[in-house]
């Protein structure tokens, strides 16, 4: 999300307008530009802002696809399913081989667990494969809240935080958080439910409702 400084620029707009109007000829008078759009070429979709992460994290050049993240950003909702389904799943088993080779498992025993939405591998990747985010406009506006799910994205969601627990929480929402399995005080399962990140900025009921940036 790009924050723009509309005080400065107002400013700089009164600016220009008063060193526009300066001159030192009493009679002259200034007779506005007609200025127009030029929306003549061809253009292309260059980028596709759906739900925030999922390009990034399953987006890889895999199963003999290649640019997959540009692909991804070009293509309409209606034919993702069909181009990236599949290979978004292969990416998510992928993640979990890798992290049974980091724990000293066995593949097999850390494959992806149906997730605490009840959606296995291809019901989620399926879900994921078409990035619109969903609004439901007689719902509670909230990316997951434990009840509903992308019915909107509300500004203090934790959508990293969410969509991580939905790839790698299992049935529970806390298959990988970190667990001391053994009792020693130390982690035995990696933490991949969070991100560590919390919300920090100053949310508001009205207008422009963040406030200021860092």
């Amino acid at each position: 999300m790009k924050l723009y400084n509309i005080k400065t620029t107002f400013l700089s707009v009164l600016a220009v307008a008063a060193l526009a109007s300066c001159s030192n000829d009493d009679d002259m008078t200034m007779e506005p530009t007609p200025m127009g759009t030029d929306f003549s070429g061809t253009y292309t979709q260059a980028d596709h802002m759906g739900r925030p992460g999922i390009n990034t994290v399953f987006s890889a050049d895999i199963n003999g696809q290649t640019n997959v993240k540009n692909s991804f950003n070009r293509t309409i909702p209606s034919q993702m399913n069909a181009q990236f389904q599949a290979g978004f799943e292969a990416r998510l088993e992928q993640y979990h081989d890798v992290y049974a080779e980091l724990l000293g498992f066995q593949p097999e025993d850390v494959n992806y667990e149906t997730n605490i939405l009840g959606l296995d591998a291809t019901t989620l990747t399926t879900v994921l494969a078409n990035d619109a985010l969903d609004v439901a406009p007689d719902m509670p506006t909230t990316y997951f809240n434990g009840t509903q799910v992308l019915t909107g994205r509300a500004l203090a969601d934790d959508v990293i935080d969410i969509s991580l627990t939905l790839l790698f929480g299992g049935e529970t929402g806390a298959r990988f958080s970190g667990q001391d399995t053994n009792n020693d005080g130390n982690a035995d399962l990696p933490r991949l439910t969070s991100d560590g990140v919390a919300l920090t900025a100053t949310l508001s009921t009205s207008f422009p409702y963040l406030g200021a940036p860092n």
